[in-house]
């Protein structure tokens, strides 16, 4: 349903729009549904929306704090904290906490550990706590903290690699807060390297302008979650669930909008499922780059949040600008193949460049000064779109990444981890060039919020790669991503407070909400219904990357939209022949229907965008339009889509 609507911002329209301030210009998109599959008792509605829509001022003493198991073993994935969490005794079990955390990265744990003087918080991950976006980022945290920089410097770097689609306030707010969320992280006891002078080393990557770019040598992002994670531990009043798969949020509605009252969480371990009930959910759950067969994100990253917040009505935006990251490390030009294809491609820092790399192709010819006058310091989307150009015209399959100009010395203080992967495979980076492709590294859009993290959800904030906060724009400044989801973490945490001081929890708003349940089926059905996913799931991505990769056209994104619906079609009606239910949840099943979410959203995001800008280079409109200057906005709808991943596992409740 297309339509032109000016001068309103009402979130409960559905549409993509391009939109800034007063100004909304609608665009084509099919509808998705928002409706569940379970029926509700209507002769029990009035009472569940007077517990539900209203808002009492003060938490009954008991209702956050029930005991739960005291010893934590070796292997153990949750915190013994007594008196926090309820005890995980039943597949009908219900635990309340005062805040809920979906994501163990930066901006969950930062988020967590701001919260937990003022309540109970339950920090929810699908796998290890570490395994996290977080830990894979190599490159570091940009922040102002030299004397010849200025915020200004700062904000004009972003703005210009963002392509002029970043919200101006947003970023001054992050420039500006930056500096001090660094400070915090080192009082927290993140070590990061310094020079001979003794202050902290700032390295320089690709679209900055000056050196402000704080790290740990190339394993920043698992020095951060280091030190969050230790002080997580330290904190009695935060219970960290490894394993556990969040579903889908528990929402209501009323006349005055959609509220967020928890979530639905799958025990990967024990196949349990369990309700969490709270009075504040952050989403904090990373990105999606799992849509594309290549990516450097971990497996974890399968756009859970922002599949879930889409079914909960929440607003979406910018989905069409996905960074692909110029260099990632290139299997099949290493001197010893890996033995096995990697889960997720592993990463070579921005900053390599920025230390004075050099990319050549296979002939050793330089090429990017031919594409850009900033050469290799050039923004990412410049960058990848010059190597898939270079790929394409000489067919060939990697381009060469060249530091050993450089001392050795030098090379290995800066770049341990990169010398010691590449060595595994016979490849001494101190003497040959590292062999590079891009791959799907980060998505600029996401949830849309507010300055504080807000959503149009009351009770759900958002924060990191799942959060579209206007930022980044069309395409992120490297290492600013970190930076980001130390700021809006730190942002977040007033507003929640004050949500949750207006709240209460009553324990029986559990009851209200149908509950999933594990597949009641023989394990040769299971493993027949999770063999096929694997099966679309590698197709959807071939898909992706064939028609929604670094160069885009109208009608290969219609090609990707037709095929992407005829796959999801094929699966359901497969699953659903054998014998599944749409309130049945398994990890392989509900991180597919994440994964057809996600890839819908940005395939139509990317037919509304009808000029080239950023991250989105389309040859049918291969230049910048100033009139289309403005982010794309996905809007909930009333009219629904009828398919399995664009539903709620349990109906929103109409207050």
């Amino acid at each position: 349903m297309t339509s032109l609507l000016n001068g309103c911002s009402n979130l409960q329209y559905r549409g993509i729009l391009h939109i800034e301030k007063a100004h909304l210009q609608s665009s084509r998109l099919h509808t998705f549904s928002l409706h569940g599959s379970t029926n509700l008792d209507i002769s029990r509605l009035s009472t569940i929306c007077k517990q539900l829509c209203t808002k009492p001022s003060k938490l009954t003493p008991h209702s956050t704090r029930i005991s739960k198991p005291s010893k934590l073993t070796p292997h153990s994935t949750r915190i013994s904290k007594p008196s926090i969490q309820a005890c995980l005794n039943n597949s009908n079990s219900t635990n309340y906490f005062d805040f809920i955390v979906i994501g163990s990265g930066v901006a969950g744990l930062r988020y967590a550990l701001e919260v937990s003087s003022h309540g109970s918080v339950a920090i929810i991950t699908k796998a290890e706590p570490h395994e996290s976006n977080t830990m894979y980022a190599q490159g570091g945290v940009s922040a102002v903290l030299c004397p010849s920089d200025s915020v200004e410097n700062h904000m004009r770097d972003t703005i210009v690699a963002g392509a002029y689609l970043c919200d101006e306030e947003t970023v001054r707010v992050v420039c500006t807060e930056g500096p001090e969320r660094v400070r915090e992280l080192i009082a927290m006891g993140a070590s990061f390297d310094h020079g001979e002078d003794g202050r902290l080393h700032l390295a320089r990557e690709g679209g900055h302008s000056h050196n402000r770019i704080v790290h740990s040598a190339d394993m920043t992002g698992r020095e951060i979650e280091r030190a969050l994670l230790l002080a997580v531990r330290n904190d009695p009043n935060i219970s960290l669930f490894g394993h556990h798969f969040a579903i889908d949020l528990l929402t209501s509605k009323d006349k005055n909008g959609t509220y967020c009252h928890g979530v639905d969480v799958f025990n990967t371990e024990t196949r349990q499922v369990l309700r969490f009930i709270s009075k504040v959910t952050l989403l904090a759950s990373g990105g999606a780059g799992h849509i594309y067969p290549t990516t450097t994100n971990p497996p974890v990253a399968t756009g859970d949040g922002v599949a879930m917040a889409q079914r909960a009505q929440a607003v979406i935006s910018n989905m069409e600008f996905v960074q692909f990251h110029p260099t990632a490390l290139a299997d099949e030009g290493l001197p010893l193949k890996p033995s096995k294809r990697r889960e997720n491609a592993f990463l070579i820092t921005e900053a390599v460049r920025g230390d004075g790399g050099i990319l050549y192709n296979q002939s050793m010819q330089r090429f990017m000064p031919s594409y850009d006058s900033r050469a290799e310091l050039a923004p990412r989307d410049v960058v990848a779109r010059s190597i898939d150009d270079q790929l394409k015209k000489r067919g060939e399959k990697y381009v060469l990444l060249d530091i050993s100009h450089k001392p050795d010395n030098e090379i290995l203080h800066h770049f341990p981890n990169i010398a010691s992967e590449c060595l595994k495979f016979g490849l001494d980076i101190t003497k040959d060039p590292i062999p590079v492709v891009p791959a799907a590294h980060y998505m600029c859009g996401g949830v849309r919020a507010g300055l504080e993290g807000e959503t149009n959800v009351k009770g759900l904030y958002v924060a990191g790669e799942v959060a579209c906060t206007g930022l980044h724009g069309a395409n992120r400044l490297a290492s600013n991503s970190l930076l980001e989801a130390l700021v809006f973490a730190r942002r977040a945490v007033k507003p929640s407070i004050h949500h949750m001081e207006k709240m209460t929890l009553n324990p029986s708003l559990s009851l209200w909400w149908a509950r999933p349940t594990p597949p009641l089926l023989k394990d040769s059905t299971l493993d027949k219904i999770n063999n096929r996913t694997k099966e679309i799931r590698v197709e959807l991505q071939s898909v992706m990357w064939e028609y929604v990769g670094i160069v885009r056209s109208t009608s290969r994104l219609k090609r990707a939209e037709w095929r992407i619906g005829d796959l999801e079609r094929e699966w359901e009606e497969y699953v659903f022949r054998k014998g599944w239910k749409a309130n049945m949840v398994g990890l392989e099943a509900c991180e597919m229907r994440n994964l057809f979410c996600c890839a819908r959203l940005v395939v139509e995001s990317a037919l509304a965008r009808r000029e080239s800008r950023g991250l989105h280079f389309t040859e049918d409109f291969p230049y910048l339009e100033e009139s289309r200057r403005k982010p794309t906005v996905i809007f909930p709808t009333a009219f629904p889509k009828l398919s399995w991943s664009s539903q709620q596992m349990q109906q929103q409740l109409q207050c």
